[in-house]
């Protein structure tokens, strides 16, 4: 059965190119030329994952993706034309899953969403952590804080789990991305930065408690937290 992908872009010939492409590799594309008929084919039918151009006239694609996030965990990778490291900050803010600035290879293009798809999928054997008041259901991709369930992007998931495995170890910022298993990400050190600062937010005292930054190296999750 092949990977069913929305392609939310107004931008035909990419379309054209995309399906031709990706549909020899086993991943059907269905083109929505516009932010609202494609929120509107999400609601409509079933689909892996979502490729979603920034800039659309109209409603643009980062207020797609907030519609999106608002009521699916659908992978979503976004496609842009802008390369600044800002809108790749807002994307995945977000909650998109990956980001691709135009122009990029089809390859390139398949390889993401292959990545995305994977992390998408719970794991063959149920995988929970437990760690100072963190309850990590790594399968479902669910985090709660003393009982109450925190909303994660993709990313912070991601980087969260990474540290708590690694609790006791600090891991430098050009790496920590490789060790949540987004090695495939473009962001940089910056990013980095403003993500795991989301992240502490949104845990609260255990956040900021357990979540240490190592100056001028990167992060570590105390040991004490477990």
């Amino acid at each position: 059965m092949s990977t069913r992908v929305l392609l939310i872009d107004d931008d035909t010939r990419m379309y054209e190119l995309l399906a031709q492409y990706l549909g020899q590799n086993g991943v059907s594309v269905t083109h929505a030329p516009d932010g609202g008929r494609g929120l509107a084919a999400l609601e409509a039918s079933a689909y892996d994952a979502v490729l979603l151009d920034v800039m659309m006239p109209g409603m643009d694609g980062l207020e797609v993706c907030k519609r999106i996030r608002a009521k699916s965990r659908i992978p979503v990778v976004m496609l842009t034309a802008k390369g600044d490291e800002t809108d790749r900050v807002v994307g995945l803010e977000l909650g998109a899953d990956d980001y691709l600035p135009k122009p990029f290879s089809p390859r390139e293009l398949l390889a993401r969403l292959r990545a995305v798809l994977r992390r998408s999928q719970p794991s063959a054997v149920a995988d929970r952590l437990e760690a100072g008041g963190l309850s990590i259901d790594v399968a479902g991709r669910e985090v709660r804080a003393e009982g109450k369930l925190v909303d994660l992007t993709g990313l912070e998931f991601d980087l969260l789990v990474a540290l708590v495995r690694r609790a006791g170890r600090v891991i430098p910022r050009d790496a920590l991305l490789g060790e949540a298993g987004r090695s495939d990400t473009v962001v940089g050190e910056r990013t980095v930065d403003v993500h795991i600062s989301h992240l502490r937010q949104k845990l609260g005292d255990i956040g900021t408690r357990l979540i240490k930054t190592v100056r001028g190296v990167g992060y570590v999750f105390a040991k004490e937290g477990l």
